[in-house]
Protein backbone atom coordinates (compact mmCIF):
# COMPACT_ATOMS: atom_id res chain seq x y z
CA UNK A 1 0.00 0.00 0.00
CA UNK A 2 1.26 3.51 -1.32
CA UNK A 3 1.39 6.58 1.35
CA UNK A 4 -0.86 7.81 -0.82
CA UNK A 5 -3.25 4.96 -0.44
CA UNK A 6 -2.80 4.57 3.36
CA UNK A 7 -3.91 8.10 3.65
CA UNK A 8 -7.08 7.58 2.18
CA UNK A 9 -7.41 4.64 4.36
CA UNK A 10 -7.25 6.41 7.35
CA UNK A 11 -8.94 9.28 6.33
CA UNK A 12 -6.09 11.29 6.09
CA UNK A 13 -2.20 12.25 5.86
CA UNK A 14 -0.09 9.58 8.38
CA UNK A 15 1.73 12.81 9.55
CA UNK A 16 -1.25 14.37 10.85
CA UNK A 17 -1.57 11.86 13.70
CA UNK A 18 -3.71 13.63 15.55
CA UNK A 19 -6.26 15.13 13.66
CA UNK A 20 -9.95 14.61 14.98
CA UNK A 21 -8.76 15.59 18.84
CA UNK A 22 -9.68 18.87 19.65
CA UNK A 23 -7.82 21.95 18.65
CA UNK A 24 -6.41 22.85 22.13
CA UNK A 25 -5.88 19.24 22.36
CA UNK A 26 -3.92 18.77 18.87
CA UNK A 27 -2.05 22.32 20.12
CA UNK A 28 -1.03 20.59 23.28
CA UNK A 29 -0.09 17.41 21.31
CA UNK A 30 2.05 19.09 18.43
CA UNK A 31 4.15 20.97 21.33
CA UNK A 32 4.92 17.73 23.23
CA UNK A 33 5.71 15.75 19.91
CA UNK A 34 8.23 18.85 19.29
CA UNK A 35 9.61 18.63 23.13
CA UNK A 36 10.33 15.08 22.48
CA UNK A 37 12.23 15.68 19.05
CA UNK A 38 13.96 18.16 20.76
CA UNK A 39 14.82 15.99 24.01
CA UNK A 40 15.66 13.14 21.37
CA UNK A 41 18.39 15.57 19.44
CA UNK A 42 19.53 16.88 23.42
CA UNK A 43 20.02 13.35 24.67
CA UNK A 44 22.31 12.10 21.60
CA UNK A 45 24.29 15.48 21.48
CA UNK A 46 24.68 14.64 25.71
CA UNK A 47 25.89 11.25 24.98
CA UNK A 48 28.51 12.63 22.73
CA UNK A 49 29.50 14.95 24.77
CA UNK A 50 29.34 12.76 27.87
CA UNK A 51 31.68 10.30 26.25
CA UNK A 52 34.10 13.33 25.51
CA UNK A 53 34.07 14.33 29.35
CA UNK A 54 34.85 11.16 30.42
CA UNK A 55 38.26 11.01 28.80
CA UNK A 56 39.23 13.78 29.69
CA UNK A 57 38.31 13.34 33.27
CA UNK A 58 40.71 10.30 33.28
CA UNK A 59 43.58 12.65 31.66
CA UNK A 60 42.86 15.02 34.92
CA UNK A 61 43.28 12.05 37.68
CA UNK A 62 46.79 11.14 36.10
CA UNK A 63 48.01 14.83 37.37
CA UNK A 64 45.96 15.05 40.74
CA UNK A 65 47.60 14.80 44.08
CA UNK A 66 44.78 14.51 46.86
CA UNK A 67 46.88 15.51 49.42
CA UNK A 68 46.78 19.16 48.21
CA UNK A 69 43.63 19.30 49.77
CA UNK A 70 41.83 18.63 53.15
CA UNK A 71 39.04 15.78 53.58
CA UNK A 72 36.30 16.63 55.23
CA UNK A 73 33.70 14.13 55.64
CA UNK A 74 29.99 15.07 56.87
CA UNK A 75 27.98 12.45 57.85
CA UNK A 76 24.53 13.43 59.05
CA UNK A 77 22.73 11.13 61.05
CA UNK A 78 19.36 10.42 62.91
CA UNK A 79 18.82 7.40 64.72
CA UNK A 80 21.36 5.17 62.36
CA UNK A 81 22.28 2.40 64.49
CA UNK A 82 21.97 -0.09 61.96
CA UNK A 83 24.37 1.62 59.57
CA UNK A 84 26.12 4.05 61.16
CA UNK A 85 29.60 2.16 62.41
CA UNK A 86 29.81 0.66 59.06
CA UNK A 87 29.87 4.25 57.44
CA UNK A 88 32.19 5.63 59.75
CA UNK A 89 34.61 2.44 59.18
CA UNK A 90 34.21 2.60 55.56
CA UNK A 91 35.61 6.58 55.89
CA UNK A 92 38.58 5.46 58.36
CA UNK A 93 39.93 3.35 55.45
CA UNK A 94 39.73 5.87 52.90
CA UNK A 95 42.98 6.82 51.16
CA UNK A 96 43.56 10.77 52.35
CA UNK A 97 46.43 12.71 53.47
CA UNK A 98 44.69 15.04 55.43
CA UNK A 99 40.90 13.85 56.73
CA UNK A 100 38.30 14.76 59.27
CA UNK A 101 35.24 12.91 59.99
CA UNK A 102 32.35 15.16 61.15
CA UNK A 103 28.90 12.78 62.31
CA UNK A 104 26.15 15.12 63.07
CA UNK A 105 24.16 13.22 65.34
CA UNK A 106 20.67 15.30 64.79
CA UNK A 107 19.15 14.15 68.21
CA UNK A 108 18.95 10.94 67.58
CA UNK A 109 17.57 8.60 70.21
CA UNK A 110 18.50 5.43 69.52
CA UNK A 111 21.41 3.87 70.31
CA UNK A 112 23.48 5.87 67.78
CA UNK A 113 24.90 7.86 70.35
CA UNK A 114 26.49 5.14 72.39
CA UNK A 115 27.36 3.60 68.92
CA UNK A 116 29.44 7.09 67.87
CA UNK A 117 30.98 7.05 71.64
CA UNK A 118 32.48 3.66 71.05
CA UNK A 119 33.87 4.83 67.91
CA UNK A 120 35.36 7.95 69.34
CA UNK A 121 37.43 5.97 71.63
CA UNK A 122 39.08 3.91 68.19
CA UNK A 123 39.07 6.95 65.64
CA UNK A 124 41.16 9.57 66.32
CA UNK A 125 39.74 11.75 62.67
CA UNK A 126 36.01 11.18 63.74
CA UNK A 127 34.28 14.13 65.51
CA UNK A 128 30.75 14.20 66.46
CA UNK A 129 28.22 17.12 66.54
CA UNK A 130 25.42 16.44 69.03
CA UNK A 131 22.05 18.68 68.09
CA UNK A 132 19.71 18.70 70.48
CA UNK A 133 15.92 19.64 70.99
CA UNK A 134 14.69 22.03 69.96
CA UNK A 135 16.82 22.60 66.87
CA UNK A 136 17.60 19.32 66.41
CA UNK A 137 15.13 17.55 63.49
CA UNK A 138 14.08 20.15 61.64
CA UNK A 139 15.58 19.05 58.77
CA UNK A 140 18.97 18.07 56.93
CA UNK A 141 20.09 21.48 55.70
CA UNK A 142 20.30 22.62 59.80
CA UNK A 143 22.43 19.74 60.22
CA UNK A 144 24.30 20.70 57.47
CA UNK A 145 24.92 24.32 58.21
CA UNK A 146 25.91 23.63 61.84
CA UNK A 147 27.95 21.76 59.98
CA UNK A 148 29.66 24.36 58.14
CA UNK A 149 30.03 26.41 61.33
CA UNK A 150 31.62 23.78 62.70
CA UNK A 151 34.16 22.81 60.07
CA UNK A 152 34.88 26.63 60.32
CA UNK A 153 35.31 26.89 64.17
CA UNK A 154 36.41 23.55 65.48
CA UNK A 155 37.90 21.45 62.21
CA UNK A 156 39.80 24.32 61.02
CA UNK A 157 42.01 24.79 64.77
CA UNK A 158 45.24 22.86 65.65
CA UNK A 159 47.33 21.53 62.53
CA UNK A 160 44.52 22.44 59.99
CA UNK A 161 44.60 26.16 61.18
CA UNK A 162 46.71 26.73 58.01
CA UNK A 163 44.16 25.18 55.79
CA UNK A 164 43.19 28.18 53.33
CA UNK A 165 39.46 27.30 52.28
CA UNK A 166 39.84 27.10 48.64
CA UNK A 167 41.40 23.99 49.51
CA UNK A 168 39.06 22.45 52.43
CA UNK A 169 36.87 19.90 50.79
CA UNK A 170 33.53 19.07 52.13
CA UNK A 171 32.08 15.78 51.13
CA UNK A 172 28.52 15.02 52.49
CA UNK A 173 27.79 11.31 52.73
CA UNK A 174 24.52 9.36 54.14
CA UNK A 175 24.67 7.41 56.69
CA UNK A 176 24.37 4.30 54.64
CA UNK A 177 26.76 5.87 52.43
CA UNK A 178 29.53 3.73 51.10
CA UNK A 179 32.73 5.15 49.08
CA UNK A 180 35.75 3.77 47.87
CA UNK A 181 39.43 4.27 49.51
CA UNK A 182 40.68 5.98 46.62
CA UNK A 183 37.92 8.68 46.02
CA UNK A 184 40.34 11.33 47.20
CA UNK A 185 42.49 10.57 44.31
CA UNK A 186 39.46 10.27 41.76
CA UNK A 187 38.18 13.85 42.86
CA UNK A 188 41.37 15.74 43.01
CA UNK A 189 41.36 15.43 39.08
CA UNK A 190 37.87 17.53 38.88
CA UNK A 191 39.26 19.85 41.64
CA UNK A 192 42.40 20.59 39.88
CA UNK A 193 39.84 23.34 38.19
CA UNK A 194 40.19 26.35 40.72
CA UNK A 195 36.70 27.27 39.25
CA UNK A 196 34.80 24.04 40.30
CA UNK A 197 32.76 24.40 42.92
CA UNK A 198 31.32 21.60 43.93
CA UNK A 199 31.60 17.72 42.40
CA UNK A 200 28.86 14.39 42.64
CA UNK A 201 29.95 11.56 42.76
CA UNK A 202 28.41 8.54 40.96
CA UNK A 203 25.61 7.25 42.93
CA UNK A 204 25.25 3.44 43.35
CA UNK A 205 22.53 0.89 44.86
CA UNK A 206 24.49 -1.45 47.34
CA UNK A 207 21.64 -4.05 47.43
CA UNK A 208 20.51 -3.99 43.77
CA UNK A 209 19.44 -7.62 43.77
CA UNK A 210 15.46 -6.65 43.69
CA UNK A 211 13.90 -5.43 40.83
CA UNK A 212 13.29 -1.96 42.58
CA UNK A 213 16.58 -1.40 43.69
CA UNK A 214 17.74 -2.53 40.63
CA UNK A 215 15.77 0.06 38.37
CA UNK A 216 16.96 2.72 40.88
CA UNK A 217 20.75 1.42 40.78
CA UNK A 218 20.31 2.38 36.95
CA UNK A 219 18.25 5.59 36.90
CA UNK A 220 21.35 7.11 38.87
CA UNK A 221 23.25 5.69 36.47
CA UNK A 222 21.14 7.37 33.84
CA UNK A 223 21.41 10.71 35.25
CA UNK A 224 25.12 10.38 36.12
CA UNK A 225 26.03 8.91 33.08
CA UNK A 226 24.63 11.31 30.28
CA UNK A 227 22.59 14.03 31.61
CA UNK A 228 25.32 14.84 34.60
CA UNK A 229 28.08 13.96 32.73
CA UNK A 230 26.97 15.81 29.71
CA UNK A 231 26.40 19.10 31.31
CA UNK A 232 29.66 18.88 32.79
CA UNK A 233 31.58 20.54 30.45
CA UNK A 234 29.53 23.45 30.78
CA UNK A 235 29.84 23.47 34.59
CA UNK A 236 26.35 23.06 35.22
CA UNK A 237 26.13 19.76 37.13
CA UNK A 238 24.14 19.48 39.78
CA UNK A 239 24.61 18.18 43.69
CA UNK A 240 23.23 15.09 45.08
CA UNK A 241 22.29 14.32 48.45
CA UNK A 242 24.80 11.29 48.48
CA UNK A 243 28.54 12.03 47.57
CA UNK A 244 28.39 15.46 46.73
CA UNK A 245 31.98 17.30 47.78
CA UNK A 246 32.13 20.70 47.86
CA UNK A 247 35.00 23.54 47.89
CA UNK A 248 34.44 25.28 51.65
CA UNK A 249 35.60 28.59 49.55
CA UNK A 250 32.62 27.59 47.57
CA UNK A 251 30.02 27.32 50.55
CA UNK A 252 30.93 30.66 52.01
CA UNK A 253 30.35 32.46 48.39
CA UNK A 254 26.93 31.20 48.78
CA UNK A 255 26.43 32.63 52.25
CA UNK A 256 28.23 36.20 50.90
CA UNK A 257 26.76 36.66 47.89
CA UNK A 258 22.69 35.99 48.59
CA UNK A 259 23.42 39.13 51.38
CA UNK A 260 21.59 37.89 54.01
CA UNK A 261 20.37 40.53 56.62
CA UNK A 262 21.79 40.77 59.76
CA UNK A 263 20.55 38.58 62.70
CA UNK A 264 19.14 35.74 60.26
CA UNK A 265 20.45 32.77 60.51
CA UNK A 266 23.68 32.12 57.96
CA UNK A 267 24.46 29.06 56.03
CA UNK A 268 24.76 27.90 52.70
CA UNK A 269 22.12 25.19 52.50
CA UNK A 270 18.51 26.23 52.97
CA UNK A 271 15.20 24.46 54.43
CA UNK A 272 14.33 22.21 51.52
CA UNK A 273 13.11 18.81 50.64
CA UNK A 274 16.10 18.98 47.94
CA UNK A 275 18.72 20.55 49.87
CA UNK A 276 21.31 18.75 47.44
CA UNK A 277 19.54 20.65 44.27
CA UNK A 278 18.91 23.90 46.09
CA UNK A 279 22.68 24.49 46.55
CA UNK A 280 24.22 22.99 43.28
CA UNK A 281 21.97 25.45 41.50
CA UNK A 282 23.12 28.07 44.07
CA UNK A 283 26.51 27.65 43.85
CA UNK A 284 26.63 27.70 39.98
CA UNK A 285 24.69 31.49 40.93
CA UNK A 286 27.42 32.37 43.06
CA UNK A 287 30.00 32.07 39.67
CA UNK A 288 31.03 28.50 40.60
CA UNK A 289 31.13 25.70 38.48
CA UNK A 290 29.67 21.97 39.12
CA UNK A 291 30.94 19.09 38.18
CA UNK A 292 30.07 15.44 37.84
CA UNK A 293 32.25 12.44 38.22
CA UNK A 294 31.70 8.40 37.25
CA UNK A 295 35.38 7.56 38.34
CA UNK A 296 34.19 7.39 41.65
CA UNK A 297 31.20 5.98 43.52
CA UNK A 298 29.01 6.31 46.30
CA UNK A 299 27.36 3.61 47.03
CA UNK A 300 23.67 3.44 49.54
CA UNK A 301 20.90 1.62 50.23
CA UNK A 302 17.94 1.71 47.91
CA UNK A 303 14.21 0.94 48.96
CA UNK A 304 12.91 -2.10 48.03
CA UNK A 305 8.82 -1.64 48.99
CA UNK A 306 6.93 0.35 45.64
CA UNK A 307 4.80 2.38 48.88
CA UNK A 308 7.74 3.71 50.33
CA UNK A 309 10.09 4.10 47.21
CA UNK A 310 6.96 6.50 45.82
CA UNK A 311 6.87 8.50 49.27
CA UNK A 312 10.24 9.07 48.53
CA UNK A 313 10.14 10.46 45.22
CA UNK A 314 7.33 12.13 46.06
CA UNK A 315 9.22 14.13 48.86
CA UNK A 316 12.24 14.80 46.10
CA UNK A 317 9.57 15.86 43.57
CA UNK A 318 8.26 18.10 45.25
CA UNK A 319 11.74 19.42 46.12
CA UNK A 320 12.10 19.68 42.50
CA UNK A 321 8.49 22.44 42.84
CA UNK A 322 9.93 24.47 45.00
CA UNK A 323 13.19 24.70 42.94
CA UNK A 324 11.14 26.82 40.82
CA UNK A 325 11.59 30.08 42.87
CA UNK A 326 15.68 29.67 41.66
CA UNK A 327 14.52 30.23 37.65
CA UNK A 328 14.64 34.33 37.62
CA UNK A 329 18.43 33.91 39.12
CA UNK A 330 19.16 31.33 36.69
CA UNK A 331 18.29 33.39 34.26
CA UNK A 332 21.24 35.94 34.88
CA UNK A 333 23.40 32.97 35.95
CA UNK A 334 27.15 33.70 35.25
CA UNK A 335 27.45 31.11 32.51
CA UNK A 336 27.20 30.96 28.52
CA UNK A 337 24.15 31.38 26.74
CA UNK A 338 23.65 27.51 26.19
CA UNK A 339 24.66 26.44 29.91
CA UNK A 340 21.85 28.84 31.34
CA UNK A 341 19.06 27.58 28.64
CA UNK A 342 20.64 24.24 29.92
CA UNK A 343 20.21 25.45 33.62
CA UNK A 344 16.56 26.68 33.06
CA UNK A 345 15.76 23.59 31.11
CA UNK A 346 16.79 21.33 34.50
CA UNK A 347 14.48 23.65 36.56
CA UNK A 348 11.90 23.12 34.50
CA UNK A 349 11.76 19.53 34.20
CA UNK A 350 8.77 18.89 36.28
CA UNK A 351 6.91 20.56 34.25
CA UNK A 352 7.79 19.07 31.44
CA UNK A 353 7.25 15.66 32.99
CA UNK A 354 3.98 16.48 33.96
CA UNK A 355 3.05 17.63 30.55
CA UNK A 356 4.59 14.47 28.88
CA UNK A 357 2.15 12.19 31.14
CA UNK A 358 -0.41 13.79 30.33
CA UNK A 359 0.04 13.48 26.90
CA UNK A 360 0.21 9.94 27.14
CA UNK A 361 -2.88 9.28 29.19
CA UNK A 362 -4.42 11.86 26.49
CA UNK A 363 -2.65 9.31 23.58
CA UNK A 364 -4.64 6.53 25.26
CA UNK A 365 -7.74 8.20 25.83
CA UNK A 366 -8.58 9.22 22.32
CA UNK A 367 -6.82 5.61 20.68
CA UNK A 368 -9.52 3.75 22.70
CA UNK A 369 -12.45 6.01 22.42
CA UNK A 370 -11.48 8.69 20.04
CA UNK A 371 -11.19 8.18 15.80
CA UNK A 372 -7.75 9.42 14.74
CA UNK A 373 -5.10 8.24 12.69
CA UNK A 374 -2.66 7.46 15.01
CA UNK A 375 -4.79 4.24 16.07
CA UNK A 376 -4.92 2.72 12.98
CA UNK A 377 -1.50 1.26 13.40
CA UNK A 378 -0.13 2.65 10.14
CA UNK A 379 3.72 1.65 9.99
CA UNK A 380 5.10 5.07 9.49
CA UNK A 381 3.68 6.68 12.54
CA UNK A 382 4.79 3.39 14.62
CA UNK A 383 8.46 3.27 13.39
CA UNK A 384 8.39 7.39 13.92
CA UNK A 385 6.80 7.33 17.67
CA UNK A 386 8.85 4.28 18.36
CA UNK A 387 12.24 5.21 17.54
CA UNK A 388 11.91 8.67 19.27
CA UNK A 389 10.56 7.15 22.35
CA UNK A 390 13.14 3.86 22.75
CA UNK A 391 16.28 5.65 21.26
CA UNK A 392 17.09 7.52 23.95
CA UNK A 393 16.64 5.40 26.68
CA UNK A 394 18.43 2.96 25.12
CA UNK A 395 21.72 4.92 24.16
CA UNK A 396 21.37 6.13 28.00
CA UNK A 397 21.56 2.55 29.10
CA UNK A 398 24.47 1.50 27.25
CA UNK A 399 26.34 4.51 28.16
CA UNK A 400 25.76 3.77 32.05
CA UNK A 401 27.21 -0.47 31.13
CA UNK A 402 31.02 -0.57 32.05
CA UNK A 403 32.91 -2.34 29.30
CA UNK A 404 33.66 -5.85 28.99
CA UNK A 405 30.54 -6.69 31.10
CA UNK A 406 28.01 -7.38 27.63
CA UNK A 407 27.23 -3.50 27.56
CA UNK A 408 25.13 -4.09 24.63
CA UNK A 409 23.30 -7.22 25.19
CA UNK A 410 22.56 -5.42 28.83
CA UNK A 411 21.51 -2.53 27.37
CA UNK A 412 18.65 -4.58 24.92
CA UNK A 413 17.50 -6.63 28.01
CA UNK A 414 17.47 -3.95 30.23
CA UNK A 415 15.46 -1.19 28.06
CA UNK A 416 12.01 -2.43 28.85
CA UNK A 417 11.97 -3.28 32.10
CA UNK A 418 13.67 0.26 32.74
CA UNK A 419 10.68 1.74 31.03
CA UNK A 420 7.90 0.36 33.04
CA UNK A 421 10.03 1.53 36.00
CA UNK A 422 10.60 4.88 35.06
CA UNK A 423 6.51 4.59 34.50
CA UNK A 424 5.66 3.57 37.74
CA UNK A 425 7.22 6.45 39.17
CA UNK A 426 5.62 9.38 36.73
CA UNK A 427 2.23 9.76 39.45
CA UNK A 428 5.10 11.58 41.76
CA UNK A 429 4.89 14.47 39.80
CA UNK A 430 1.48 15.06 40.08
CA UNK A 431 1.22 13.70 44.22
CA UNK A 432 3.86 16.23 44.59
CA UNK A 433 2.44 19.63 42.67
CA UNK A 434 -0.71 18.66 44.75
CA UNK A 435 1.58 18.98 48.31
CA UNK A 436 3.17 21.67 47.32
CA UNK A 437 0.05 23.65 46.09
CA UNK A 438 -1.46 22.81 49.49
CA UNK A 439 1.43 23.44 51.79
CA UNK A 440 2.28 20.03 53.27
CA UNK A 441 5.72 19.56 53.95
CA UNK A 442 5.81 17.25 56.84
CA UNK A 443 7.88 13.93 56.22
CA UNK A 444 8.75 11.26 58.43
CA UNK A 445 12.28 9.67 58.03
CA UNK A 446 12.44 6.30 55.64
CA UNK A 447 13.93 3.19 57.58
CA UNK A 448 16.96 1.54 56.63
CA UNK A 449 16.95 -2.17 56.27
CA UNK A 450 19.54 -4.89 57.24
CA UNK A 451 23.02 -4.24 55.40
CA UNK A 452 22.78 -7.22 54.03
CA UNK A 453 19.50 -7.13 51.99
CA UNK A 454 18.63 -8.05 48.60
CA UNK A 455 22.73 -7.69 47.89
CA UNK A 456 23.64 -9.19 44.76
CA UNK A 457 26.33 -11.78 44.46
CA UNK A 458 28.98 -9.40 43.31
CA UNK A 459 28.67 -6.78 46.48
CA UNK A 460 31.11 -7.52 49.35
CA UNK A 461 28.83 -8.11 52.70
CA UNK A 462 30.46 -5.57 55.56
CA UNK A 463 31.51 -7.51 58.66
CA UNK A 464 29.33 -7.03 61.97
CA UNK A 465 30.10 -3.62 63.54
CA UNK A 466 31.46 -3.91 66.85
CA UNK A 467 31.45 -1.04 69.56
Amino acid sequence: MSLAAGAVATGGPWWDPYRGMPPAVQVLMWFLLALTLATFCVIVWLVVRAWFERRRQRKAVETAHEEDYLWVFVVPALNEEVTIADSVSRLVAVEATHKAIVVVDDGSDDRTPEVLAGLRAEVPELQVLRRELPNARVGKSAGLDDAWEFVHDTVLTGRYATWPTARVIVGVVDADGRIPPDAPHALAGAFSDERVGGVQALVRIYNRGHYLTWGQDVEFGVMAYVYQLGRSAWGTANMGGNGQYVRLAALDDVVETEGLPAGVARGPWRDRLTEDQDIGVRLIHAGWRGRQTVLTTVDQQGVTSLRRLFKQRVRWAQGNWQAFGLLRRSLRAPVSVGARIDHVAYLLMPLLQLLMGLGLVLSLVFWIFGDVPFHSGWWPSLVFFATIALVPSFLSLLMTNEPGRHPLLRAVFGLFPYMLYTWLLWPVVTVSLVRELLGRRTWTKTDREPLDAHLPDDVEQPAEPTT
